[in-house]
């Protein structure tokens, strides 16, 4: 994957792994609970959209367990990520990442995507297994900035997904992932606002 991480780096996704593996027998945060197995479907999976950032302000919706945001912030250390999940335990275990990782560009939110507020919208708003696309699009079209666009991780590709985007959003672009060690498809879909509804959807 030519990913350019540094001894710390490594060990603080290691380190990630290991609190994610301590914290899933109780909370349930992933089906994936064998150790070697995690370092493919987790850390790498999640990394395989580094080359796909460009924004300083990247928000992860349905963050979840921490997949990709806490992989990404940890690679990313001059972008600031705020993970959010409605759900409190989960939003308890990634708060508990921050600090015991001491990643101080990540910021945790515990609300539904469609109720969360920023006083400044996002460049780019990263899922992994979230919701479908129409869903992602209605409920944080008020977090997106005027020419910002959805990183949405995906497996096989989602044809009726796509087809079902409602006015005003386009499918800017489709990247076939390549996970070393991760069996199936993935792929990684770019989605904006058509242009010439560009900007009329986002609210304060």
């Amino acid at each position: 994957m030519e990913l350019a991480l540094t001894p710390d780096q490594r060990q603080r996704l290691l380190d990630f792994l290991g609190l994610l593996a301590k914290w899933n027998r109780a909370y349930n945060l992933t089906a994936v609970r064998d150790p070697a197995e995690m370092v493919s479907r987790q850390l790498l999976d999640s990394l395989s959209i580094l080359p796909f950032l460009t924004a300083d302000r990247i928000l992860d919706v349905g963050a979840g367990g921490g997949l990709p945001g806490i992989p990404l912030a940890i690679a990313c250390p001059e972008r600031t990520l705020t993970l959010l999940d409605s759900n409190q335990k989960k939003t308890r275990f990634l708060t508990q990442c921050v600090l015991e990782l001491g990643l101080d560009n990540v910021e945790v939110a515990a609300a539904r995507a469609e109720a969360f507020e920023s006083a400044v919208p996002f460049e780019q708003i990263t899922c992994r297994a979230f919701t479908a696309l129409d869903n992602l699009v209605n409920w944080c079209d008020h977090l997106l900035a005027e020419h910002g666009t959805f990183l949405a991780m995906k497996g096989v590709y989602p044809d009726d997904e796509v087809a079902a985007l409602g006015a005003g959003w386009r499918l800017r672009g489709s990247e076939s992932l390549t996970v070393p060690g991760c069996g199936g498809e993935r792929h990684l879909l770019i989605i904006d606002r058509s242009p010439e509804t560009g900007g009329e959807t986002w609210r304060a």
